[in-house]
């Protein structure tokens, strides 16, 4: 008699979060160029009652944290592998803004790689449509 599969790492967040009653999570995604409109959609998620993350840095922004080029390089690996984690947490992904570049076009195939639904502040832009 076989045994039966073992659930996934995502598998088991998504019953352990079902089973604690959290609203869904969403994941904001998108240039950061986008600041304002990042801001504004965690605003309308979170009147929605949803819990949001989304990036906390805006590395355009000059900052003493990544004003060293060498530094700054480590800081972007350390924010990617960090927004990649917010993205196997979340439920669902929304991409803010009107254009993909090539970090969100990888957040959004990362993202459906897991299963998670893509939304699109502006679905033209959507790089499988």
């Amino acid at each position: 008699m076989p045994y039966p599969p073992q659930p996934t790492p995502e598998q088991k967040l998504a019953e352990a979060k079902k089973l604690s009653g959290l609203p869904r999570i969403v994941v904001i995604c998108g240039s950061t160029r986008f600041m304002a409109e990042m801001n504004e959609a965690d605003l309308q998620e979170t009147a929605a009652g949803r819990i949001v993350v989304k990036p906390g840095c805006d590395m355009k922004s000059p900052h003493a944290l990544w004003s060293d080029p060498v530094e700054a390089e480590e800081v972007k690996a350390r924010l990617d592998e960090l927004h990649r984690a917010k993205i196997r947490l979340a439920d669902e992904a929304l991409v803010v803004g009107d254009y993909i570049g090539d970090s969100t076009r990888a957040e959004i195939a990362f993202a459906r790689s897991l299963g998670k639904p893509v939304r699109f502040t502006h679905p033209e832009v959507d790089p499988d449509a």
